[in-house]
């Protein structure tokens, strides 16, 4: 007879997630000074809206006929300060 109380040798259980955990507070990054690095964090962005993301402005449609492209739209959320990044080591 096998009892099922523990787990078997080799069996994984799924955790639960914690009930009720406040999210620590949103620390905005660091403004961007550098234009290499605002295209490198506008290109990532980019990426992440082509796979699917949800843009986080909703005003760029002014035409109907005329979308925004996702760099556009990327430029944008980093421009307004809605794109967390980690700024790289200095050497």
């Amino acid at each position: 007879m096998l009892v099922q109380d523990e787990p078997l040798h080799g069996e994984v259980l799924a955790e639960q997630p914690p009930q009720n955990v406040a999210e620590p507070p949103r620390v905005p990054a660091p403004p961007i000074v550098s234009r290499f690095l605002f295209v490198h964090v506008c290109g990532l962005r980019a990426r992440q809206l082509r796979k699917g993301a949800r843009a986080r402005v909703d005003d760029l449609i002014t035409d109907e006929y005329r979308l925004p492209t996702a760099e556009r739209i990327a430029m944008e959320e980093v421009r307004r300060g809605l794109v967390d990044y980690v700024p790289a080591e200095s050497r």
